[in-house]
C-alpha cells in the first residue's frame, strides 16, 4: 500500500491592499490619525493659476494653470454660510495667486463681511493692478491679514526662481498694504543650516531701507515638494502618535480645526488639509459638517512636517 502524503498549504503573508494604504503603512502598521474637533478655519483654494512659475511651488502653479480651476463667489457662498453655522472663526485663502482669479476680490469682500480673513499672496503685479478694488475692503466689518511670500533676504536669490523684478514688486506690495492699514506678515523659505535670527535681521534691514515696518511677523516653511511628489519622509504610525497623547497636544495639527474648499471640474469638495489637494482620499465630501466627523489618516508626506515641526499655514487675524 502506497503511503499518501498530505500536502500542507503554505501560509500566505498578504501585504495590505492598495485600498488599505489609507489606514496602514507600506509595512502594514496602522497609521497615525487625527480626529476633527470643531471647525475654526475654512481655507478656500482660489485656483492654481499664478502670474509666476516657481519651480518649487507646492501647487505646481504657473500662468494659465488649470489643475484646480478658479473659484467663483457662487461656488463658495453656501460653504461660507455653513461654516458660520458651525462657528468658524476665520476664512483663509490660498492659490496659485489669488489676485489672478477674476472673482477673488468679490469673494474676499463677501467673506470679510462675515469673519476675519487671511490671504496668501506674492504681492506682485496682480495685487498692484487691483489696488483700487482692495482698498475699499478696509471698510468691511472684519479685518484682512495678508501674508506675502518673500523667500530670502537676497534679491538675486529670490528672483532666480520667482522671476526678475519680483523681489522689488513684493516689497512694494508689502509697503502699500502696510501704508493702507492692512495687517501684513511674511512667508519665507528655510535653509537647513540657517540661523533664523540672522535671516530675519537681514530682512528687517531691507524693510528699514524701504520704509516698511520692521516688526512684521515671519513664518518659515521647508520645501514641501511639488504635487504628486514623494520626499521619502517617515510614515506616521499609531505608535508615533504616542508623542501627542491628548486632544490638547494634537491641537496644532490643522486637520483638527480646519478644512479647505477645492474645485475639481465643476464640483467643490471639502478637503482635509490646505497642503494636500493632490490625493483624492483627502476629499471628505460635499459638506463641512460631514467632513468634521471623519478620521484623517496621516498618510501624505506633508503630514510629517506637521508631526515633526508643528507646522501650520494658519495665522490669527
Amino acid at each position: 500500500m502506497t503511503a499518501v502524503s498530505k500536502k500542507i498549504p503554505a501560509v500566505e503573508i498578504v501585504a495590505p491592499r492598495a485600498a488599505d494604504s489609507w489606514t496602514h503603512t507600506r509595512a502594514g502598521e496602522p497609521r497615525g490619525y487625527i480626529d476633527g474637533d470643531r471647525l475654526k478655519e475654512l481655507w478656500i483654494h482660489t485656483g492654481t493659476a499664478c502670474n509666476l512659475a516657481c519651480p518649487f511651488c507646492l501647487e505646481g502653479s504657473h500662468p494659465g494653470d488649470g489643475r484646480i480651476p478658479g473659484m467663483k463667489l457662487s461656488d463658495v457662498q453656501p460653504f461660507i454660510h455653513e461654516a458660520i453655522e458651525l462657528g468658524v472663526e476665520q476664512f483663509s485663502f490660498t492659490g496659485g495667486e489669488p489676485f489672478v482669479i477674476r472673482d477673488f476680490v468679490n469673494i474676499l469682500d463677501y467673506a470679510s463681511q462675515h469673519r476675519p480673513c487671511f490671504v496668501l499672496t506674492n504681492a506682485t503685479e496682480p495685487l498692484h493692478r487691483r489696488q483700487h478694488q482692495v482698498l475699499p475692503l478696509l471698510d468691511n466689518p472684519y479685518p484682512i491679514h495678508f501674508r506675502v511670500s518673500l523667500d530670502y533676504p537676497d534679491r538675486e536669490r529670490h528672483d532666480r526662481d520667482r522671476g526678475d523684478g519680483s523681489f522689488e514688486q513684493a516689497l512694494d506690495g508689502i509697503r502699500w498694504l502696510s501704508e493702507q492699514g492692512f495687517r501684513v506678515s511674511v512667508a519665507r523659505q528655510t535653509d537647513a543650516e540657517e540661523e533664523p535670527a540672522e535671516v530675519e535681521a537681514a530682512f528687517r534691514g531691507i524693510f528699514r531701507d524701504r520704509g516698511i515696518p520692521e516688526n512684521l511677523a515671519f513664518t518659515a516653511f521647508p520645501d514641501l515638494g511639488t504635487p504628486g511628489s514623494e520626499d521619502n519622509s517617515p510614515e506616521i504610525t499609531e505608535t508615533c502618535m504616542e508623542k501627542y497623547p491628548t486632544r490638547e497636544s494634537r491641537a496644532h495639527f490643522m486637520c483638527t480645526y480646519s478644512r479647505m474648499l477645492v474645485k475639481k471640474g465643476d464640483r467643490v469638495g471639502v478637503y482635509a488639509c490646505t497642503l494636500v489637494d493632490d490625493d483624492p482620499q483627502y476629499d471628505l465630501g460635499d459638506t463641512l459638517a460631514a467632513s468634521m466627523t471623519q478620521r484623517i489618516m496621516l498618510r501624505h508626506h506633508r503630514c510629517f512636517s506637521c508631526y515633526r515641526f508643528g507646522a501650520s499655514c494658519a495665522a490669527p487675524v
